[in-house]
């Protein structure tokens, strides 16, 4: 890691660098009214956040896009000084529409570029304009050479349309389809997962660390728990009594201890939360260090589970390898 002012960020394979810690902006329905997002964002910014992740699935990149820009005009930051990282969503990965649904989020930002867009999932679902389309069986799944989707990524970043491209969800067997694909012009410069004390993904983490490849976290202190996706009866992260006593060891909250754990691993985490206390002490983890053996302690935690399961029922489904 380097040091850059107050923000401390992780170097990518293409040059660029990215803060370790973000903002994630999901909201399910029905969990955050108009304008939290956007107040959450603001303030962050003050606060000192620079990271912000979003997604054309998550339905509110125009919200996202106006508070960026608010920030940008009354001169808190400037342009350069934010890395937003957008989502190719699973109706969009046929090579021929890839542009498109880049263009979709660029035009809700009202951004000339985006810093990084990354493939959402490995998942092709027909294109239409249903995010999730179904039939009585279920999801409609798309036969899409995930390979021509990259070829497509990469006119996309030598278009100026994005700085950096990358992956997210893909185990290591798909993400090395990518890296040994002849002619390969740009590698992944990240995979972002779900990754917390109880899914240390270890494995993923080794493999993407020898190719270069920052993994990225979502969920780092657990879940939202959305029913939709969640199982009810899976133990809860900031619940743990292991991390509860390395907080209290450190003053510090669970949740601090979590996110520690992982950026000294050399994980960059996007921790979603639209309270303005906790984005505040969610950013405050660079100013001490988790001993060696507390993050033995953390690492011994015998709980594995995995709180987003999604597309389970797709032949290629990521979850159904190892790593």
């Amino acid at each position: 890691m380097a040091q850059n002012d107050t923000v401390t960020v992780l170097k990518l394979n293409d040059g660029s660098c990215m803060p370790a810690i973000g903002l994630g902006t999901f909201a399910p329905a029905g969990s955050a009214q108009k304008g939290d997002c956007a107040k959450a964002i603001k303030y962050a910014i003050e606060v000192g956040y620079r990271h912000f992740d979003g997604a054309f699935s998550y339905e509110n990149e125009d919200e996202v896009g106006e508070a960026l820009r608010e920030k940008i005009t009354d001169g808190t930051v400037k342009r350069e000084d934010i890395f937003y990282t957008g989502k190719l969503w699973c109706t969009y990965l046929r090579p021929e529409l890839v542009r498109k649904g880049l263009e979709e989020s660029l035009k809700s930002l009202q951004f000339d570029y985006i810093d990084l867009f990354i493939i959402h999932w490995p998942v092709p679902l027909q294109p239409g304009d249903d995010l999730y389309p179904k039939n009585e069986s279920g999801e409609l799944y798309d036969n899409v050479d995930l390979l021509a989707t990259w070829e497509a990524l990469e006119t996309c970043k030598d278009a100026g349309l994005v700085k950096s491209i990358g992956v997210s969800n893909f185990n290591a067997r798909q993400l090395g389809k990518i890296l040994n694909k002849p002619g390969l012009k740009y590698k992944p410069v990240c995979n972002q997962v779900e990754c917390h004390p109880y899914l240390k993904q270890e494995k993923l983490l080794e493999f993407c660390k020898s190719n270069d490849i920052v993994l990225v976290a979502y969920c780092p202190i657990g879940s939202s728990r959305h029913p939709n996706w969640t199982d009810q009866s899976t133990p809860v992260v900031l619940m743990d009594p292991q991390l509860s006593s390395i907080a209290e060891k450190y003053s510090r909250t669970v949740a601090q201890i979590a996110l520690r754990y992982l950026l000294q691993r050399g994980i960059a985490v996007i921790p979603k939360s639209f309270n303005l206390g906790r984005i505040k002490e969610n950013f405050q983890v660079f100013d001490f260090t988790l001993a060696e053996e507390d993050m033995n302690l953390i690492n011994n935690i015998p709980i594995k589970t995995r709180y987003i399961n999604m597309f389970t029922n797709y032949p290629d489904c990521p979850f159904l390898d190892e790593y």
